[in-house]
C-alpha cells in the first residue's frame, strides 16, 4: 500500500509544490482534478486570499493539501483556520515544526514537513511527524546553502527512517518519478513543472523562459546570508550572483516576475528542472504523461529483476 495515497486520498503519488502567489485554486484544482494532489500555499501572507483559496478546494470535494511555512507566518491565524476548515493533509515547512503538530493531529490533519537535510528530518521524526518532503538542492525557491542533490538526500534519509517521503526537486517526468521510487519515495512533488503548465497563472514571458532555459540555467543565490533560493539566470539574478548577497528589497517586485512578465523584476525562482522541460502542457498531460512513462519504466525493470539479468 502507498502510504502517500492512503494519507491524500489522491489517485497518484504527485503532488503539486506550494509556490507562493502561483499555487491558488486554479492551479490546485487542475492537479487534483487530474489525480494528483494540489496544494494551496500561504507563504504569500496573504491570509484572507489563502484562507478564500482553500474554501474553495474544500467545497471541490477534491483532495488537496495546504503549506504552512512556519517562519512566515504572522501568527497563529492560518493553523487555526486550517484546523477548523476541514483540511486533511498539510506540509509545514520553513522552520521547526514541533509545536504546530500537536494541534493539526488533533484536528485529524496528516502533517508532512520539508527537510533540506538528514538531520532535520531525523529531528522531524522524533518529534511525531507523520512524513516528509525530501527536498533536494535541484529544487527552485527557497534552499539550503550546504547543496545535497535529491539522489543522495534520498538515500540517507531512507536509509535512517521508516515514514513516507514526498521526493521533490529536479522532477517533471516518469523517469525522475521511477528513480525516487527506487531510492525509497512514495511519491514526488513538483514544482517547476507545474508552474509551466497551461493552468499556470502565471504570465507567458516566466513559461517562457523556464521552457528555453538549460539544465545549467539556474544560479544558487545568497548562499552566504538567509534566504539562500535557487532562481533562473537572468539580468537581475546576475547582478546577485556577482555580489554574493541579495539586498532586502530583492522580492518587492516578484508580483511582475510571476504575473507581469518582467523577468527583471526579482529573481524568478525555479528548478534545475528547467532543463528538462520543452513545452506548456496541460496538467492533466504532465500528470498522464509521467504515471505511464513511470508504468513503462517499472515494467521494464521488473522484468529485468524476474530475468536475474540486466538486459
Amino acid at each position: 500500500m502507498n502510504r502517500v495515497l492512503a494519507d491524500t486520498g489522491a489517485t497518484y503519488p504527485i503532488v503539486q509544490a506550494p509556490m507562493g502567489w502561483i499555487a491558488r485554486s486554479t492551479l490546485a484544482l487542475a492537479v487534483s482534478r487530474a489525480g494528483g494532489l494540489g496544494i494551496i500555499e500561504t507563504s504569500s501572507g496573504e491570509t484572507a486570499n489563502c484562507q478564500r483559496e482553500i474554501g474553495l478546494m474544500v467545497e471541490s470535494g477534491l483532495p488537496f493539501g495546504v503549506n504552512l511555512p512556519i517562519r512566515f507566518l504572522k501568527d497563529d491565524a492560518m493553523l487555526r483556520f486550517v484546523c477548523e476548515s476541514g483540511v486533511r493533509f498539510v506540509t509545514t515547512s520553513a522552520g521547526s515544526p514541533a509545536k504546530f503538530i500537536a494541534p493539526l493531529k488533533a484536528a485529524g490533519i496528516k502533517v508532512y514537513h520539508a527537510v533540506p537535510t538528514l538531520d532535520t528530518a531525523l529531528k522531524c521524526v522524533d518529534a511525531g511527524i507523520d512524513g516528509l518532503v525530501v527536498e533536494g538542492a535541484e529544487g527552485g525557491g527557497f534552499k539550503n546553502p550546504e547543496e545535497v542533490s535529491t539522489l543522495v538526500l534520498l538515500q540517507a534519509i531512507r536509509e535512517r527512517v521508516d515514514v513516507p517521503l514526498i521526493a521533490a526537486g529536479g522532477i517533471v517526468d516518469g523517469r525522475g518519478m521511477a528513480a525516487a521510487f527506487a531510492l525509497g519515495a512514495e511519491a514526488v512533488q513538483m514544482g517547476t513543472r507545474f508552474v509551466s503548465s497551461a493552468e499556470s497563472p502565471v504570465h507567458d514571458n516566466y513559461k517562457n523562459a523556464i521552457m528555453s532555459a538549460d539544465a545549467t540555467g539556474t544560479w544558487v543565490l545568497n548562499k552566504k546570508s538567509s534566504p539562500c533560493i535557487r532562481a533562473l539566470k537572468t539580468d537581475f539574478s546576475q547582478t546577485i550572483h556577482d555580489a554574493g548577497l541579495m539586498p532586502a528589497d530583492t522580492f518587492s517586485g516578484i508580483l511582475q516576475v510571476y504575473f507581469g512578465g518582467d523577468m527583471n523584476a526579482a529573481p524568478a525562482l525555479a528548478g534545475q528542472s528547467v532543463g528538462l522541460i520543452h513545452g506548456v502542457k496541460t496538467v492533466k498531460q504532465i500528470i498522464d504523461d509521467t504515471v505511464a512513462e513511470f508504468q513503462l519504466i517499472c515494467a521494464r525493470m521488473g522484468a529485468m529483476a524476474a530475468a536475474a539479468n540486466f538486459a
